[in-house]
């Protein structure tokens, strides 16, 4: 059966059950989805595809529909992210062996400080490198956040990854060019120059305050650190006598400070960037073939600039063969994986990088299992027709009409799970009564935007990336993932409605 027939039969099925059946079915899987991870701690992928297959079954889609869903979802999501994480993932992986990641993170110490570091690297992911595609943005720059965080003391895995969550998620739905906001406003009418515009006006405050909010409730107690994150183990330099240091043998593990919240020396080496399972190289003293830190960065800022000029060439009009096929992702990046490979190779040689290659060819299998599994779940949730049931309850309010955009992208989104979707079907259900709310069209895109990132979940693939790749337990993940990016959903929408005064 192919899968419009499937989803077809499916419709057909779905419309003889009652809203509210659908409703508390999804509802019941997503909660016992949560209850497998956190309770009785079967592996997540495990969970989301037990979750997806339970939802199926329940809903009426059938084993054969069920199955043939599951499957669909996971080869969908798959083409689209698939060769992007595992270009991103060994990019990060060679830059890592190259040390550029430890030499970045002491330019940003030294210009930011400590308790810089957070704001500064949440505006630059949000702003200026926010990305038409968020997992390429994210696992470039996990490698770095994660290597910031033992500088910032016992909370510094929280903080970072707070400010990774907040800035990806905001980057993506209020800031051209990320895919959604440009969606946003080709269905609501609004002028890309406008949307840019107050765009920056909206992220900038709303990165800065959420951060702000995060960091204070982290430092009393809201953070554990022991439950929230993952033990990290220490990397072992080794001697030319091919031990660690003191003698210990290959693989013995090196304790870290009985101090929990001693503050790591820049010297101090780590053995994991969240589960990648290459060491975090501590760069030694300069060598005459080092590159400079805009060299080694330099092939990976050519890829985010094609993927993006692209993306600016496509809005202004020009296409043309050549530039459409540079600026194709995942053809950007692979020029940017091999440049970076050419620089390492003279940097610090063949046999180092090819064993970066492996061990991010390693890393970048669990990454795409756990992305996959969530791809899953979600095509199972949205064939469901979540988005029409919601869709039927709502309708313009002229009492508060930006919070009732606010509210439909919410509710999609803890339903479906996907901040782009959730953001383009709100946009969508309101584009027909835009006109008759007697608000600029860029303010009801902007409550859109802030309410499609309510509730970052299990089924988002910007969740189980941030787990992995820095170090979270699935509960700490819940704190920095699903209740930050909450907070700069609320925080967002009160800058609209301030805006609004305006406007």
């Amino acid at each position: 059966m192919s899968s419009n027939q499937t989803t077809s039969a499916f419709n057909d099925e779905a419309g003889l059950m009652a809203d509210w059946q659908i409703l508390s079915i999804t509802a019941v899987a997503i909660i016992a989805i949560v209850f497998l991870i956190l309770k009785l701690r079967v592996n997540p992928a495990l969970s989301l595809v037990i979750g997806a297959a339970g939802l199926g079954l329940a809903t009426g889609l059938g084993a054969t529909g069920t199955t043939d869903t599951i499957m669909q979802g996971f080869g969908d999501i798959m083409f689209e992210v698939g060769l992007l994480i595992a270009w991103g993932v060994l990019m990060g992986a060679i830059l890592n062996e190259m040390g550029a990641i430890n030499k970045l993170v002491e330019r940003l110490m030294k210009v930011f400080g400590p308790k810089g570091i957070p704001y500064a690297l949440g505006l630059t992911l949000g702003t200026m490198l926010q990305s038409i595609f968020l997992d390429v943005l994210l696992v470039m720059s996990a490698p770095l956040a994660r290597r910031i965080a033992p500088k910032l003391g016992k909370f510094g895995t929280a903080r970072m990854a707070t400010a990774m969550a907040i800035s990806l998620e905001c980057g993506i739905v209020l800031m051209v060019p990320g895919v959604a906001t440009v969606a946003l406003a080709g269905l609501l009418g609004v002028p890309l120059g406008s949307m840019l515009i107050f765009g920056l006006l909206v992220i900038i405050p709303t990165i800065l305050v959420s951060i702000f909010i995060m960091d204070f409730f982290i430092q009393r107690g809201f953070w554990n650190v022991e439950k929230d994150q993952e033990p990290m183990e220490e990397a072992q330099d080794l001697g030319a006598d091919g031990t660690a240091p003191g003698g210990a043998p290959v693989g013995a593990p090196v304790m870290p400070s009985d101090d929990p919240a001693a503050v790591l020396p820049a010297s101090d080496p780590r053995s994991r960037v969240g589960l990648l399972p290459y060491d975090v190289r501590t760069r030694t003293a300069r060598g005459p073939k080092e590159a400079s830190l805009l060299v080694m960065f330099g092939p990976m800022l050519l890829s985010l600039v094609l993927i993006g000029g692209g993306a600016l060439a496509g809005m202004a009009g020009f296409t043309s063969p050549v530039t459409d096929f540079l600026s194709t992702p995942v053809i950007a990046l692979l020029i940017g994986l091999l440049g970076t490979s050419f620089v390492a190779r003279r940097t610090i040689g063949t046999k180092r990088v090819e064993e970066a290659v492996v061990g991010g060819f390693r890393e970048s299998g669990q990454i795409l299992i756990l992305t996959g599994a969530g791809g899953a779940l979600a095509a199972v949730v949205a064939a469901s027709g979540m988005g029409d049931v919601l869709g039927g309850y709502f309708s313009a309010s002229s009492v508060a009409p930006l919070l009732v955009v606010w509210g439909i992208a919410a509710l999609l989104h803890v339903a479906v799970g996907s901040v782009s979707i959730s953001a383009i079907t709100a946009a969508g259900l309101l584009a027909p009564v835009a006109p008759t709310l007697g608000l600029d069209p860029v303010l009801i895109a902007l409550a859109a935007g802030a309410g499609s990132l309510f509730f970052v979940h299990v089924t988002s693939n910007t969740f189980w990336l941030l787990q992995s790749m820095l170090g979270q337990t699935t509960r700490g993940t819940f704190k920095t993932c699903s209740i930050g990016v909450s907070v700069a959903s609320v925080v967002a929408l009160g800058f609209t409605l301030i805006l609004s005064l305006f406007l």
